[in-house]
């Protein structure tokens, strides 16, 4: 599977009760991942999420802050012929490293695969 975009989040968002999000103190970094990646995957990825054809990112990000206890350690925008998936690592509370994969195209959690998973619900 060909990975579009990987982002490193330097935490993206801390998922504690009572947290508030502020778009603007959100630190995230882009890292481009092999040199067929570029302007123009980006660019398309961006043109699908405008036509609702795949969920924006802020979506599962706030899906999982409604559900999970944590904090971001990196998303996976990945891509296969024409379907979409997020990969969004969070850092549980007992040092956890817990892995949610969603179906880009509809939101829905496909799967999660960690350790005390049940730890980090709300």
């Amino acid at each position: 599977m060909r990975k579009l975009l990987r982002h490193f989040i330097q935490p993206l968002r801390s998922f504690q009760r009572g947290t508030r999000r502020n778009a603007t103190g959100l630190a995230l970094v882009l890292l481009l991942v092999g040199s067929a990646v570029g302007d123009q995957h980006w660019e398309s990825l961006h043109g699908e999420v405008r036509r609702g054809e795949v969920v924006p990112l802020d979506s599962i990000l706030d899906w999982l802050e409604a559900h999970y206890i944590g904090e971001v350690l990196e998303v996976e925008v990945e891509r296969e012929g024409g379907y979409v998936e997020y990969e969004i690592k969070l850092l549980g509370p007992q040092g956890q490293i817990v892995e949610f994969e969603f179906d880009g195209h509809n939101g829905q959690l496909m799967s999660i695969e960690g350790v005390r998973i049940n730890d980090m619900r709300r």
